[in-house]
């Protein structure tokens, strides 16, 4: 089973967002489903059916977010060194092929916005930058080939 890496505060996130779904959206969909038995024949009721679908992605969603929960090891960012790229540094690199800056944070799932920047530190690309410091170079194999980088900035 694949540990998954986030910071306390996406893991409490996304517990109360289980728990949202647990003991209030589940007596919601309960109650339309009980309403839509109620208006009669239920192999032709839209409602009925509605409802039973929203269940069925609810309770998916549910067991999504348990075993996500189950594997997650919460990170304790203040005991990761801070000279090199860990989990939770905010990066500047070089494309050393383009010349353009890019800035990223490697974040844990649950914090990942890769349109922000925030991608997960068990991204291929991520991983192919930890442990790096500034100035080194780093090569990243993408399905666009060989991608090259200079570590400009490391942040915490």
């Amino acid at each position: 089973m694949e540990k998954v890496y986030m910071s306390k505060e996406a893991y409490e996130r996304l517990k109360n967002e289980l728990d949202t779904m647990k003991n209030e959206k589940r007596a919601e969909i309960q109650e339309a489903i009980a309403t839509a038995r109620a208006h009669g024949d239920l192999k032709e009721n839209a409602e009925y059916h509605a409802a039973r679908e929203a269940q069925g992605l609810l309770e998916a969603k549910i067991r999504q977010l348990d075993d996500k929960l189950a594997r997650t090891e919460i990170v304790d960012s203040s005991n990761i060194p801070t000279d090199a790229i860990h989990f939770g540094a905010k990066i500047e690199v070089e494309d050393l092929d383009t010349g353009d800056i890019e800035n990223y944070e490697l974040v844990g799932a649950g914090d990942d916005d890769p349109i922000n920047g925030k991608i997960l530190a068990s991204s291929p690309f991520a991983q192919a930058l930890l442990e790096h410091k500034v100035d080194d170079k780093v090569e990243v194999n993408a399905p666009a080939g060989i991608l090259r980088y200079k570590v400009l900035k490391i942040e915490y």
